[in-house]
Formats: C-alpha cells, sequence, structure tokens
C-alpha cells in the first residue's frame, strides 16, 4: 500500500470515529479540585448484579484540544455491553502559544492526576456507580490513553523514590491497551504524534531522566494480564511500538497478549461502527468476567 492509500484510509477512519455524537454520562464525580479532576460513570445496559468496571483513559498524544467526550460513543459502546465504564478526564498540555500548536501533556501534572484517578476510583464507584464491581476492574485506553493505562498498571515497578509509586500492585483484572504509545524510544525514534513523547516528558533536557519514571517498556514485569489491541495498518502508533513492547514484557519474563488486526488503522479500535470496536470489547470480557 502506497503512503497515498494509507494516508487516505486513515483519514476515512479518523472521521468515522469522530462522527458520533458525544454521548452524555449517566453521572459525573470529581477526583480533585481541578476542573479536568473528573471522572464519567456509565450503569452498564441489562444484566442483573454488579458488573466489572472497565475504565477508559482517552487518548489525544496527551494534548488539549482531545478531551474525554471523543471518546464518550466509545464507552456508551462497552455500557450495552454489560460493563460499568468509568471514563477519566486529566490535565493536558497548554494550548500553542501565537497559534501554535498544543504541547502534549504536563510535567508532572498529567501522571499526578491518573495516579490520584486510579487511587479515587474503589471510592467514587462504591458511591456513584453502585451497579459497578469494585473488585473486577479493567484499564482500557486508546494511543496515549493506552500509554497511561499501561503505566497506571505500574506504579508498583517505578523507581524507588518515585512520587507515584505504591507498595503492591493495583488490584487490577487487568488491561487492554489500544495501540498504547508503549514504548517511549521506538515512539520517539519514529516521531509518533508529532514527537509527543519528548514533549510530555518536557524536552530534550529531560527525555532521559524521566523516562525510568514514565515509560512502561521500562516498568516490566507487572504481573498484571496485559493485552495490546493493535491495527496493523496503523499510520499513527505504528505496530513496532507495541511489538517492541511485548518484546521487552518477554525478555523480563512476562507473557503480553498481542491482538493484531490485519488491515485496521489507528481510530477503528474506538469507533463503534467498526468491527474492530467488537473485538476489543471480547477483549475486555476475556479478563473482567
Amino acid at each position: 500500500m502506497t503512503d497515498d492509500v494509507a494516508a487516505a484510509r486513515a483519514a476515512v477512519e479518523e472521521k468515522s470515529a469522530f462522527s458520533h455524537p458525544p454521548v452524555d454520562p449517566d453521572t459525573t464525580a470529581a477526583y480533585g479540585d481541578d476542573p479536568d479532576h473528573v471522572i464519567d460513570f456509565w450503569t452498564p445496559r441489562g444484566g442483573s448484579g454488579p458488573a466489572p468496571v472497565v475504565v477508559v483513559l482517552h487518548g489525544g498524544a496527551w494534548r488539549a484540544p482531545y478531551d474525554r467526550r471523543h471518546v464518550s460513543p466509545f464507552a456508551a459502546f462497552l455500557a450495552h455491553r454489560g460493563f460499568a465504564v468509568a471514563s477519566f478526564e486529566y490535565r493536558r498540555g497548554a494550548a500553542g502559544a501565537d497559534g501554535g500548536d498544543p504541547v502534549a501533556g504536563r510535567w508532572p501534572d498529567t501522571f499526578d492526576d491518573v495516579a490520584a484517578a486510579v487511587d479515587a476510583l474503589p471510592t467514587l464507584i462504591r458511591e456513584h456507580l453502585p451497579a459497578g464491581d469494585p473488585r473486577r476492574i479493567v484499564l482500557t485506553g486508546h494511543s496515549a490513553g493506552g500509554h497511561l493505562a499501561l503505566w497506571a498498571a505500574a506504579r508498583h515497578v517505578l523507581p524507588a523514590g518515585s512520587p507515584w509509586r505504591t507498595d503492591a500492585p493495583a488490584p487490577l483484572r487487568g488491561v487492554v491497551a489500544l495501540a498504547p504509545i508503549a514504548d517511549f524510544e521506538v515512539a520517539d525514534k519514529l516521531g509518533v504524534c508529532g514527537g509527543a513523547t519528548r514533549e510530555l516528558l518536557g524536552g530534550d533536557d529531560y527525555f532521559a531522566e524521566r523516562r525510568p519514571h514514565a515509560d512502561p517498556a521500562l516498568l516490566l514485569p507487572t504481573g498484571i494480564a496485559t493485552t495490546l489491541v493493535q491495527g496493523g495498518a496503523d499510520i499513527d502508533v505504528p505496530p513496532a511500538v507495541a511489538e517492541s513492547y511485548a518484546d521487552a514484557a518477554a525478555k523480563a519474563g512476562e507473557v503480553v497478549g498481542v491482538t493484531l488486526l490485519p488491515d485496521v488503522g489507528h481510530f477503528p479500535l474506538v469507533d463503534p461502527a467498526a468491527d474492530a470496536c467488537a473485538v476489543v470489547a471480547e477483549e475486555i470480557a476475556q479478563l473482567a468476567w
């Protein structure tokens, strides 16, 4: 496939994924004081008894223009599949100065927020999502959100002294990361999302220093069941990024599942109109139930 054809198909897939109107949650709760410190909740449709909780971390290269609303149709899709759903917001990079491009992420705010949201989640589930079972939580996230899902599950293996390190693994059923930015070295070499990984860590002066605190490929093994779902035709976050993470996990003695979907790009994984989205739901169900 030529680059022009691949780009044209990617544009069609992106247009489809963003064509769905946002879906309002059943309720929203705060986990902190900032306007971005909120979690949207969807009650599971159908079924009886407490349902597994799927935590959705949205992508968008950690940049301000992309918030949780763009994955609300995906969250609602999961709720209709019988899951309780929690969709996190978190602080992203500032808008570009003088009309320039927005910055990818904030250090350390983006990581502070995800850690705080995960820590607050069990209590907020009991208060705002009674149909959800806090003992059965699966993290999922798309692209930059896939990175954050992998990172949140690996806090117990962060370097000693890291402000986000926990004493024990999070009580998760697992992680299903969708086209995740899972290996910062490979993503940086490929220029993924316009060099977003380097921006997230504060630029050239901090990239090497901060990678051990942020790069999932350096935070292994986690001991938590992990599956990566990756489009084989993804030109936004190419398969090489997920493959490198899986290789790093294997070298660390951990098996990470990789579901590679041929002829699928970046956005169908969170597009309720795409067959790939149904595959994602099944992968989540494998861990959740």
